[in-house]
């Protein structure tokens, strides 16, 4: 069976809550959605904003106080937000490549081997079961391995190391210096061996979220290696079904599982910087349209917070004065611009109320934007 690629844009979209807010617990949002894109405090609140009928951010802050939804480095090397069963496998399913940052040319250049690095990080499990900030975990590193070389260790363990990010206060849960706490794990797991039960947990719930999807798909998620992935995804033959996309490269999904037609509606949506859905797939067309591409995801790796319409992304967003400024990068049809007026009205309420100057560092990239037809939406309705 052919699917179209309309047809996995809406796929992606029901599965991320996109198309239709859901009446979900944060915690259960976080699990459909699979994994939340957390290494800039607001954005995981953003996402959710965008998903849940009636979101109020204190329920967010209560799972972080709670850990029943987790901040830590996961897939890609990157900060997610994860719920406390998945934070465990997804570990071990990217074990190989944390392994292997951690312990990379920084670190090894540093005098230090892997051999430190194991009983630095069985040591720092130990020291960190209750909170420590940065400051701290430095300090200690420095007594261990001195001063001049505290800082490639740091990297290597904090990578290395199964750690949770503490919630530390202010506007998102989460401040510009992390702490840290032991995520539980007995030891510290050692090598770049594959652990196929996390893999085969990963895939499956990658699946879940954003299926059908390509074995590259799964791999540039994770980042991990495609071989395993292939593998794994043969042996779950019966357990997946295969589909054809529209460029016939084979894609897998989860029998049953929701795909929406292809003309389903698809409603404005403001997502925040570093949403998963725009990073998921090798392939980024299924939400961003290629002329756009370089232009939301900058060359140094920002992403920027974008306007979706019909699908798609559109244009992009910031707040700025207090209000949802929002850039369209073509000519919008009659009816959208008041569609993009009700979402960006409620997200201003929310980000000014919580802090009045959301991803204002990331600003200067507006200069450098094409151009296109701009409207600013405050609280109010202004």
């Amino acid at each position: 069976m052919t699917i179209s690629a309309r047809e996995l844009n809406r796929a992606t979209l029901g599965r991320q809550l996109l198309l239709e807010r859901a009446s979900l617990s944060v915690t259960d949002a976080v699990r459909r959605v699979v994994a939340l894109q957390a290494q800039h405090a607001p954005s995981p609140y953003v996402a959710l904003w965008n998903r849940i009928e009636g979101f109020d951010p204190a329920g967010l802050d209560a799972a972080f106080a709670a850990r029943t939804v987790v901040k830590a480095t996961l897939m890609r090397i990157t900060l997610h937000a994860v719920t406390a069963d998945d934070y465990q496998p997804f570990r071990s399913a990217v074990q190989p490549t944390l392994y292997g940052s951690g312990l990379g040319s920084r670190f090894t250049d540093s005098g230090l081997t892997a051999q430190d690095a194991r009983e630095l990080a069985a040591e720092l499990l130990v020291f960190a079961k209750e909170p420590r900030t940065s400051a701290e975990v430095q300090e200690w590193l420095a007594g261990k391995v001195g001063a001049e070389r505290k800082d490639a260790a740091l990297r290597g363990v904090q990578v290395y190391a199964p750690l949770h990010h503490v919630p530390t206060g202010g506007p998102w849960s989460f401040g510009a210096r992390p702490s840290y706490v032991t995520a539980g794990a007995a030891a510290v797991p050692e090598g770049r061996e594959v652990d196929v039960p996390a893999l085969r947990h990963l895939v499956l719930r990658y699946l879940e979220g954003f299926g059908p999807a390509s074995v590259g798909d799964v791999a540039r998620f994770a980042l991990v290696r495609t071989t395993p992935v292939l593998r794994m995804l043969r042996e779950l033959d019966g357990t997946v079904e295969e589909f054809r996309g529209p460029d016939g490269k084979a894609l897998y999904d989860l029998p049953g599982a929701p795909r929406p037609d292809a003309d389903t509606p698809a409603p404005a949506r403001l997502l925040p910087m570093w949403d998963s859905t725009l990073l998921a797939f090798q392939d980024r067309s299924r939400i961003i349209p290629e002329e756009l591409r370089k232009v939301v995801i900058r060359t140094n790796g920002d992403v920027l917070p974008t306007l979706l319409l019909d699908g798609y992304v559109a244009g992009v967003w910031r707040l700025l004065d207090g209000a949802v400024e929002v850039t369209a990068f073509r000519d919008l049809r009659p009816g959208q611009w008041e569609e993009v007026a009700a979402e960006a009205q409620p997200l201003a309420a929310l980000l000014a109320e919580r802090d009045p100057r959301t991803y204002s560092r990331y600003h200067h990239w507006w200069a450098k934007l094409p151009g296109g037809e701009v409207r600013a939406f405050g609280a109010g309705g202004g």
